[in-house]
């Protein structure tokens, strides 16, 4: 692997140093991918893309031409971790998932932090995910967010931030478990030296996280709830129930009797304890939410709400997902634990603030900004690669609608080494770990790691060209097996 041409000019790059050296614990990696003929790269790269599609490992996108069904692309140069920098993130991965459900609970009973004015009111109670129908309710255990996907991303500082947090359906595990199981057989003696943390055994502390909040029940029924085969994340279901050993269900499987769940099997009704939901909060309960959902099941936030069956994550969690919100999780985690936040946030403008929001219009040359409720890289205008005409469409909704965008300085996002065409080149990555709140809060070792595969693009979605990339999080000898 040639890196006399590679340039890491401007950016922190994950595998190699500003003089062009590759980093010394990604050295077994770099003398294996050495060692090979010039064309066995690409040979590796194109069959594992084969393996992924031959496994139906694939994504919809909605309304492109060339058909819905996509192989999420995937680069065999993994990321690395150092052991060390995991345990920072580790920490402060588990300090924001604690505060935020504490966060969560508060504002949906007793609103201390309102009270105490760390937060608006008006902030909260105008958020489109705060949801007045979760007023009052008392989830199992006190544990709203089970399932966090956390967006962290570097900056040429060197320094990790947290971009948003996912606290609703956090999708992409699937991919993770997927790339390593072909990444192990890509790489197997660098895999072997460098002491790779384990990925695989998601599926057991996922099921276990769920049966630790069923509605006090010795060995609950769980399922998991799909909104049917069109959804863009429905391979990553079916996945999540055969790691678990689970059934996976739709809402017309269910049935609520008494303020109880039912699923309908060929031996009758059976009783539901835990629901591991892949559907919004909108189309959950149409006697609740939108009465047209088809994909719901009616009456089963009563069920919910009298304790007869836990949701995973709980209704309502959205709230915390909302970016306006997210400007404000440094003071949530010093409120709630006297604490300051171990993984800092990017700095943010909230245009609902009339004097960010003019510095925001005055600026929007330099900024990203982004509609609150949207993700997946739409409602985004990126300032320095806009054009003067995209500048005043989005000035025009940010003075219409200023609570509904946020703005932050436009990141130089780390890069890795990438299999392009022309050969090894730098592309933009982020990092979306995965974590678990059951018992523990526990941090799956590894993640989704998205890379923006268009040259220059800071755009890392699945939906928007992006790919991924395995992620090695080093470990001590105990963690070798992975």
């Amino acid at each position: 692997m040639n890196f006399q041409e590679y340039e890491t000019k401007d950016f922190f790059d994950e595998l190699v140093k500003d003089d062009g050296k590759p980093r010394a614990l990604a050295m077994p990696l770099v003398e294996q991918i050495n060692q090979l003929p010039p064309k066995e790269l690409m040979r590796m790269q194109k069959a594992s893309e084969l393996a992924l599609y031959q496994q139906g490992i694939t994504f919809s996108v909605y309304g492109d031409k060339k058909g819905t069904e996509k192989i999420m692309p995937f680069d065999i140069i993994p990321r690395i971790v150092p052991g060390d920098e995991w345990a920072v993130l580790e920490r402060g991965l588990k300090q924001r998932i604690t505060a935020l459900n504490l966060f969560i609970n508060d504002i949906y009973n007793e609103q201390k932090i309102l009270k105490d004015k760390i937060i608006p009111k008006e902030l909260i109670l105008s958020s489109a995910c705060y949801l007045k129908q979760c007023q009052g309710i008392q989830p199992p255990k006190g544990i709203w967010i089970h399932i966090t996907g956390t967006d962290l991303v570097r900056n040429k500082d060197g320094k990790y931030y947290v971009l948003e947090d996912n606290l609703r359906c956090p999708s992409g595990i699937s991919y993770v478990l997927q790339n390593r199981a072909i990444q192990k057989r890509t790489f197997p003696q660098a895999f072997d030296a460098m002491k790779v943390c384990p990925v695989s055994d998601y599926g057991d502390h996922l099921y276990d996280t769920l049966k630790y909040v069923s509605p006090g029940v010795e060995q609950p029924n769980v399922i998991v709830l799909t909104p049917g085969i069109y959804n863009s994340a429905y391979y990553e279901h079916t996945f999540l129930a055969q790691q678990m050993g689970v059934t996976l269900a739709e809402g017309s499987d269910l049935v609520v009797e008494k303020d109880v769940v039912y699923l309908r099997t060929t031996k009758g009704l059976q009783k539901v304890d835990v629901i591991y939901r892949r559907i919004d909060d909108e189309f959950l309960d149409p006697k609740v939410f939108r009465k047209e959902s088809l994909l719901g099941v009616p009456g089963i936030m009563d069920a919910y709400r009298k304790g007869n069956v836990t949701l995973a994550n709980a209704p309502g969690t959205g709230i915390a997902d909302d970016k306006a919100v997210y400007a404000y999780v440094p003071q949530v985690i010093k409120y709630y634990l006297g604490e300051e936040a171990i993984i800092p946030n990017v700095p943010t403008y909230v245009c609902w603030d009339k004097k960010q929001c003019e510095f925001v219009l005055d600026n929007l040359k330099s900024l990203v900004v982004k509609a609150v409720n949207l993700s997946g890289g739409y409602g985004m205008l990126i300032g320095p690669q806009s054009n003067a005409q995209q500048r005043k469409e989005f000035a025009a909704m940010v003075k219409k609608h200023p609570r509904n965008y946020i703005a932050q300085p436009t990141l130089s996002l780390s890069r890795s080494p990438t299999i392009c065409p022309k050969g090894i080149e730098g592309r933009h990555v982020d990092f979306r770990p995965y974590i678990l709140y059951g018992e523990n809060v526990f941090v799956l070792p590894g993640g989704l790691t998205r890379v923006a595969l268009t040259k220059g693009s800071l755009v890392v979605n699945s939906s928007q060209g992006g790919g991924s990339k395995d992620t090695w999080v080093l470990g001590t000898g105990e963690h070798n097996h992975a």
